[in-house]
């Protein structure tokens, strides 16, 4: 489909359900020949081994993208123990050894590891990351063979369910995850391993959260089209969690023009941090409270399309 020039006809933000072996790039690439527009990104970067939950902004809805929290994430992954590996997970090269723990099929070790990590900690991404260091990619870093030191960074880990054991001579646990924003499933194998007294790494990974956007919000890339972007919509209001208010028409045009608005008298409203002016079922401005007053501070000239009644 030619890219449209021009305003977007389409201003949304969606899920999709990322496959295995694509970049975060090449989901963005696969949305823009899919609905038809040359303005689009995502916010949060999964691995091309990860599958799951990715947020993608269409037109105008990219604007939304570095202000969605999405403080917590939620993953499920399998671990597998016996060695780690260069990139901590399964697309990298075998590195450390540590096989034949007999104790690692046993489900009561198993949680006893997990519950170790639960709470707040720091942790040390890994080397192929997109970490910048000195201005460069740690991952590029990594590529060239140099070696890369990264400094610890401040993580919680919400959750850390055990589903499942596979035997065998190198087991996998397959494990649920709920983790604050920042935090790297890949290190957290790779941490367990060595609690564990062994090693492990990744051997696949699926996001089925991010903030309150969940797999069943998720669009398949396959068959994607601009009328199913449309009707599969998130509400650009829900994922930023900002206060809703409707506006009228006229408020709405004065609105566009940049012009602030006499605040309504409804409770909470001079304490939210954000509020989403609505207009025929679309997001039209971003604005905030302001002696009495709402002052736009991010104004879309197409709405943003979505907004649930």
């Amino acid at each position: 489909m030619a890219r449209r020039k021009g305003p977007a006809g389409l201003n949304a933000l969606i899920a999709v359900d990322k496959p295995a072996g694509m970049t975060s790039h090449d989901v963005v690439a696969r949305v823009r020949r899919a609905v038809g527009e040359r303005r689009v990104g995502h916010a949060g970067t999964l691995d091309p081994l990860a599958t799951g939950v990715m947020l993608v902004g269409i037109g105008q809805a990219c604007r939304l993208l570095g202000m969605l929290t999405l403080d917590t994430k939620s993953y499920v992954s399998r671990v597998r123990f016996g060695f780690e590996t260069t990139t901590d997970d399964a697309e990298g090269e075998p590195t450390r050894v540590a096989a034949g723990l007999a104790e690692l099929s046993d489900p009561a070790f198993a949680r006893e590891v997990l519950s170790g990590f639960i709470g707040a900690g720091e942790q040390i991404p890994p080397a192929f990351s997109a970490i910048s260091v000195n201005g460069v990619r740690s991952y590029k870093r990594a590529r060239a063979g140099e070696e890369v030191e990264l400094a610890a960074r401040p993580i919680e880990v919400l959750a850390a369910e055990l589903i499942g054991i596979e035997e065998g001579e190198d087991p996998v646990w397959t494990v649920a995850f709920t983790v604050s924003k920042g935090t790297y499933i890949r290190s957290l194998a790779r941490d367990m391993g060595r609690a564990a007294g062994g090693a492990a790494h990744v051997a696949s990974l699926a996001r089925t959260a991010s903030g309150p956007v969940g797999m069943a919000d998720c669009l398949a890339l396959d068959g994607l089209s601009a009328e199913a972007a449309r009707a599969g919509a998130l509400d650009p209001v829900r994922a930023l969690g900002a206060m809703r208010l409707e506006v009228a028409e006229g408020e709405a045009a004065d609105v566009a023009c940049g012009r602030p608005l006499a605040a309504p008298a409804v409770p909470g409203l001079a304490d939210a941090a954000r509020v989403a002016l609505v207009h025929a079922g679309a997001l039209v401005a971003l604005a905030r409270p302001e002696r009495g007053r709402l002052a736009p501070e991010i104004v879309f000239p197409q709405p943003i399309e979505g907004v649930r009644p």
